[in-house]
């Protein structure tokens, strides 16, 4: 990790606001703020800008987009001629270190510092009201204090793990040279979308869920559908089992599972979650729970007299666009501007697998367990007019309205350019928008974000239902859309 010192000998004891956690979202508002003219003291524990630039989001998006290239030469066979393409990991490797300038941060605290912005790597505890210390000096914020440490990653207690050389996905992020043979303990979004990189550029890769299929925060038929793609990628998936055991035998790392499987792989990683860790901030001096999960804010952001709290470590949505909007809430409120309250009912999210999963508010499941009433209308994306034209292959759009209020308050889509069809949807989710005014609106034809408008049958109605046989839940929706009228 290449961090940057910096003076803090010539630093004043005071500032207005104390940024504690530079990360992506604690970098914007610092930026901000500084730019309004306030007088920032940045306290960062690794790297400026976080995880996000440097072993999240914007690394791990590069390498699937080389990853969907190789994929995408194997789909030329058979609908616009023959094509072979051959891989080569050292130009992943290559562009990635140039992206995160080698995990070095010199450029973030130039950023920064440039602003006038004063920048100590450490770890920052609070002491008191508004007042922080780290190492061995202390500040003192005129106007508050903001929290954004983020999470680390969840170790498993497995046994015989302290014996092994495990991996976390950071270490995928850093890969030079590829192994032969992978294992991913967890499912989720990060080990789906490493994984599926690394089979493509021909490691043997296997993924360990310990629940009934991947990607289970998701819509059961986005799983099906990503599961499907994993075989054709022959990617291992085992559903159901725990990692209890693991030990080296014979240069390999030997995961034992439940029912007596073991696997044995070159190297191990674990993709089971991340989790804040509080206990050392020093929380208690201002009156907060160091033991709990999370920090509780309000709509502000306000977790205490002075004290604002942002990003993961608020447990809303550990995504770098949720922590982006916590930031202006908090800038504004610090400014004292006008902002909407913070509102969480149309988080967006995406895994960036291939087929690629947008997913916005609840799932039809997550909807029902809430107490809402429900019509959910599911649509194969190959059965719409562009999924037709472009040769998709795989894919759904599924829409869950309430009843009761005739809005959408969920959706999935499922396949190319998932995450980018999903802007229209959440954008109803978040407006409320009603079905009946998203069916009277005119659709751009043939696109994948036309294909929403068929599944709402808002257009095209008897010829969709010819092409897609399988489109369930429109007679619901027309019974839903009579009532609202009525």
């Amino acid at each position: 990790m290449g961090r940057t010192d910096n003076r803090a000998e010539t630093y004043d004891g005071d500032a207005d606001i104390i940024m504690l956690g530079v990360g992506t979202s604690g970098e914007d508002l610092s930026l901000q703020l500084l730019d309004a003219g306030l007088d920032v003291v940045g306290i960062e524990a690794a790297l400026v800008g976080g995880t996000c630039p440097y072993y999240g989001c914007l690394p791990s998006k590069m390498m699937v987009r080389s990853a969907n290239l190789l994929k995408e030469t194997d789909r030329i066979n058979g609908m616009s001629g023959q094509a072979s393409a051959s891989s080569d990991w050292n130009q992943v490797a290559e562009r990635v270190r140039q992206l995160t300038g080698g995990w070095d941060d010199a450029g973030g605290v130039e950023r920064f510092e440039k602003r006038g912005g004063r920048l100590i790597h450490g770890e920052g505890k609070l002491t008191g009201p508004r007042t922080v210390s780290v190492n061995g000096q202390s500040f003192k914020a005129r106007k508050g204090i903001v929290i954004a440490t983020g999470t680390k990653p969840v170790i498993p207690p497995i046994s015989g793990l302290e014996q092994v050389s495990y991996w976390t996905t950071d270490d995928v992020i850093r890969l030079d040279s590829l192994p032969e043979s992978i294992v991913f303990l967890g499912g989720g979004a990060t080990s789906c979308e490493l994984g599926q990189v690394l089979a493509r550029f021909g490691v043997r890769v296997t993924i360990v869920e310990p629940g009934d299929r991947v990607l289970r925060l998701e819509e059961p038929e986005a799983s099906e559908k990503v599961e499907k793609a994993f075989a054709d990628d022959d990617i291992t998936v085992h559903k159901g089992a725990k990692a209890r055991e693991v030990e080296l035998r014979g240069g390999s790392i030997v995961s034992k599972l439940d029912g007596g499987i073991e696997l044995a792989s070159e190297r191990l990683v674990l993709a089971t979650g991340r989790k804040t860790d509080l206990k050392n901030l020093g929380l208690e001096s201002v009156g907060l729970d160091s033991s709990a999960r999370f920090i509780e804010v309000d709509e502000r952001m306000r977790a205490a007299e002075g004290i604002w709290a942002m990003g993961d470590v608020t447990g809303k949505a550990m995504l770098t666009h949720v922590a982006l909007y916590q930031s202006a809430i908090i800038v504004a409120d610090i400014l004292g501007k006008e902002h909407p309250p913070a509102e969480y009912h149309a988080i967006p999210r995406v895994t960036f697998t291939d087929p690629e999963v947008g997913a916005v508010g609840f799932t039809e499941g997550a909807a029902r367990e809430a107490g809402l009433d429900v019509v959910a209308v599911t649509k194969e994306i190959a059965a719409t007019f562009r999924g037709i034209l472009h040769g998709s292959n795989g894919g759904i759009i599924k829409l869950v309205a309430d009843r009761k209020t005739g809005v959408l308050v969920g959706a999935t889509t499922v396949g190319t350019r998932g995450g980018e069809i999903l802007g229209l949807l959440t954008l109803a989710v978040h407006a409320r928008i009603p079905i009946t005014k998203l069916r009277s609106m005119i659709y751009a034809f043939p696109t994948f974000t036309g294909g929403i408008g068929e599944a709402l049958g808002a257009y095209g109605r008897g010829v969709t239902t010819v092409l897609d046989p399988g489109y369930t839940g429109l007679k619901e929706l027309d019974q839903l859309v009579e009532t609202l009228e009525d």
